[in-house]
């Protein structure tokens, strides 16, 4: 896909969310669930650009003006600093920044990711198309921290581990999945360690392979010298509600959860998500199960009997473990809450749709997505908690 190609869909898809919050904020009633909307006032966008910046994004600017506050420290630091730092090129408007430092990342991730697997061209479109793709436009780390996860695979494949350290260590700092990171990075380091690598080659492979843990524990010793608590990222998580824990609950203990929701609970807007939540969690899921079969050559379940692997990219299995670590991880505070925006970097799920032979099953996934893109978007913008 040539660089034009990807600037006309990234600007169609541009155009295309901000008809729909336009038209949303027409034709859907604001709920409230959002109680600061009037903040977003103070920084003389229109509606329908300022209501990118619901939710969590109004806590990054915050973060970016003043400082943490209580618990705002379940947000990782990068993202604000960057909004700090460059908001006076643009008008001292940090909702603005967020936007503009948001979707240049993406573009330039896309851009990136375009160069670096086969079927780039359906992998961009489902992407884009995904019912939360929308946060990557949004005053929310998605758009950075994709541009960091993208380069730190092109950088891998290139072998210019400097690079490699530098985005890693940066996505540990945008993100708590940065340090998963070290996933794929120690596959690749153990097909390439060499006996006759140079020695300060060897050194530089092993300091990158400590990036991610390298920005993770940065930021707890900012933490514990702050607030005496190195995991507040985690343990004021329970505070922004969702029904979060603090302590670790298993995947069946959150299968259980759900059931009960959907037995016994009101079928108002929060069923509703539960239920979108419930059905990307399983979707995604199953997609990267299959995806690691097609990686181990597992074709049918014979495979237990005779117990016979062929590896055929151990790169592509490192991203399909990275991919599974970022679904898994969120649901170990006890809900599926927000899976349908954290799904977005599990990134062997999109390019396992990108690699269906039959083009009327990606045509139904494609109508799906579009479908729940429209609603999830629309009712997000107006107050509606969906991710």
């Amino acid at each position: 896909m040539n660089l034009f190609l990807i600037l006309l869909l990234f600007l169609l898809w541009r155009i295309f969310d901000f008809l729909i919050i336009f038209f949303s904020q027409k034709i859907i009633p604001y709920l409230g669930f959002f109680p600061y909307k009037d903040e977003l006032l103070l920084f003389n966008l229109p509606n329908w650009i300022s209501a990118l910046a619901n939710f969590d994004g109004l806590h990054y600017i915050s973060i970016a003006r003043n400082g943490y506050a209580q618990y705002e420290q379940a947000f990782f630091p990068l993202y604000p600093i960057l909004i700090k730092f460059l908001t006076p090129l643009f008008s001292n408007n940090q909702l603005l920044t967020g936007l503009i430092i948001s979707n240049v990342s993406f573009f330039i991730g896309i851009t990136i990711l375009a160069r670096s697997y086969k079927d780039s061209n359906w992998i961009i479109v489902f992407l884009l198309l995904f019912p939360t793709s929308f946060f990557f436009g949004a005053v929310y780390t998605e758009g950075l921290f994709f541009l960091l996860l993208i380069s730190t695979l092109f950088f891998l494949k290139k072998e210019n581990y400097l690079l490699v350290f530098i985005f890693v260590l940066l996505a540990s700092l945008t993100r708590l999945v940065g340090v998963f990171l070290v996933i794929p990075m120690s596959f690749h380091l153990i097909q390439r360690l060499d006996p006759r690598l140079r020695g300060d080659d060897r050194k530089v492979l092993f300091i990158a392979l400590l990036a991610p843990l390298i920005g993770l524990f940065s930021y707890c010793f900012y933490l514990w010298k702050t607030t005496g608590d190195p995991f507040l990222f985690l343990t004021s998580q329970p505070v922004f509600g969702a029904n979060r824990s603090s302590h670790l609950i298993l995947l069946p203990q959150v299968y259980w959860r759900y059931f009960k929701i959907f037995i016994t609970a009101a079928h108002d807007s929060r069923f509703y998500v539960s239920v979108v939540e419930f059905f990307m969690f399983n979707f995604v899921f199953v997609i990267l199960v299959l995806d690691l079969f097609k990686n181990l050559g597992i074709r049918h379940w014979s495979f237990i009997r005779n117990f016979k692997l062929e590896i055929r990219n151990y790169d592509l299995i490192a991203l399909n473990i990275f991919s599974f670590s970022n679904l898994i991880l969120p649901t170990l505070t006890g809900t599926f809450s927000s899976i349908p925006r954290y799904s977005l970097f599990s990134l062997s799920f999109f390019i396992y749709l990108a690699q269906i032979k039959n083009n009327l099953i990606k045509y139904l996934i494609f109508i799906v997505f579009l479908i729940l893109h429209i609603l999830l978007l629309g009712y997000f913008t107006q107050g509606y908690f969906i991710s």
